[in-house]
């Protein structure tokens, strides 16, 4: 008895550790995923918004909320998000976890923290990082995106451009160079919230998660 005692303790330390760490990750997976929906609450509370007709049109978001920016003459960026695709039935997918960091060089000081949003005009670009990354820029370029609160947009934009870019600091539209800036799969962080046996093909290709974070967040952006 003494034996099997001395065995089956450190089986029940070991899955509570487990279990513990799991149920971390999953918390700070649904608090990224709340973080999102506060970012796109927050752009559409501005004057000037994302304008309806691109996300009507365009396929694809990406959503980093407080994405690290700065450094001194040669900076950086890191931040961990959400992508979503648009599915044939015109609903968004459910949210796949993502990081993106770069570098940059040019006259600059400090830090800041910036959210991020990126509107893709194909989804086919976030769909196939799956195991890989993207390079904004290397492989197709952003550019800073138009405003406007009609329908139609009123800019002087056709909107064309396969990726157009939004960040925001202390509320006001700031300027960010993305171009360079690589783009991943947290495969982590799905793990965490999902579970292993998902993929994030099979993710962007779903929209069947209904958690209380996840359905807010299809109901925000359905409402941008």
């Amino acid at each position: 008895m003494k034996n099997l005692q001395r065995l089956t303790l450190p089986l029940l330390i070991s899955a509570f550790f487990l279990l513990s760490s799991a149920k971390v990750a999953d918390d700070k997976s649904t608090e990224r995923i709340q973080k999102a929906t506060e970012v796109l609450k927050d752009f559409s509370k501005m004057s000037e918004s994302i304008p309806h007709q691109l996300l009507e049109d365009y396929q694809g978001i990406v959503i980093i909320p407080k994405m690290l920016n700065g450094g001194f003459i040669v900076g950086g960026k890191r931040g961990q998000g959400i992508a979503m695709v648009k599915l044939a039935n015109g609903k968004w997918s459910d949210p796949v976890f993502i990081t993106l960091t770069g570098g940059s060089f040019g006259l600059q000081i400090g830090v800041q923290s910036v959210d991020l949003v990126l509107v893709f005009k194909h989804k086919g670009v976030l769909t196939k990082v799956k195991n890989g990354d993207f390079t904004i820029g290397g492989d197709i370029s952003a550019a800073a995106g138009p405003v406007g609160r009609s329908s139609t947009a009123s800019t002087d934009h056709t909107l064309e451009a396969e990726i157009y870019s939004y960040s925001r600091s202390k509320g006001l539209f700031a300027g960010i160079t993305i171009n360079g800036s690589n783009l991943a799969i947290n495969k982590t962080a799905n793990a965490a919230f999902y579970g292993d046996g998902l993929s994030s093909g099979q993710i962007f290709e779903a929209s069947k998660n209904t958690s209380p974070a996840v359905s807010e967040l299809k109901k925000t952006l359905s409402a941008l």
